[in-house]
């Protein structure tokens, strides 16, 4: 979970970095450029929804998922903690 939440922080705060960023690229470089960063800021939020939401096998506590590699099995106990 800890990897999860990781990996949706970086991505939304290179989100607002590109953001914020296009507006000295704007003086800079013109139009275009800042254009450019705001497209890719836009299309980060729904990437990192889809990294956020993806349940990491490799974390024993991480159950929450109904379906998916960590996803409780009919017949099968209860992890223990």
């Amino acid at each position: 979970m800890e990897r999860r939440k990781r990996r949706y922080t970086a991505i939304m705060v290179t989100c607002l970095v590109l953001f914020a960023g296009s507006f000295p690229v704007y003086h800079l470089w013109g139009v275009w450029g800042a254009a450019g960063m705001c497209a890719v800021a836009m299309l980060l939020p729904p990437v990192a929804a889809a990294i956020g939401n993806i349940a990491d096998p490799s974390d024993p506590g991480d159950h929450a998922a109904r379906y998916g590699p960590n996803a409780d099995r009919p017949g099968e106990k209860p992890p223990e903690g």
